[in-house]
């Protein structure tokens, strides 16, 4: 069995320096990502939830304090509706599910929404 022995042969591009380091420069770029949209937490005025009960519901579901709470509650009694935060979309939809479902537990018609910002 016998074993040839080559020697390397030129190579084209920029010379090697001879300090076997390789010159030749890669770069990647990562495809910019997307922030995911943002959606808005909507409390609705009705004529028959007591406001006592909205301003535990915002405490409660919103981390709010008393006095936050009380301000927003006015808001929505005034206008009609009120944005009571800003979330993911996973969080939002959770945010409208536990409104819903501990007003329909207390029977009060209370309406919460999200909507893309």
């Amino acid at each position: 069995m016998s074993f040839a022995i080559r020697t390397p042969t030129a190579m084209s591009g920029p010379p090697d320096d001879g300090d076997g380091a390789d010159t030749n420069v890669v770069i990647e770029s990562k495809p910019r990502t997307k922030r995911p949209p943002l959606y808005k937490v909507l409390l609705l005025n009705d004529d028959y939830t007591p406001m006592e009960f909205v301003v535990h519901v915002l405490e409660r579901f919103f981390g709010m304090s008393h006095a936050q709470a009380f301000e927003i509650m006015l808001t929505v009694h005034k206008k009609g509706v009120a944005v009571v935060g800003v979330f993911s979309h996973e969080i939002a939809e959770t945010k409208v599910a536990q409104v819903m479902d501990f007003a329909r537990r207390h029977q009060h018609p209370l309406q919460c929404t999200m909507e893309k910002e």
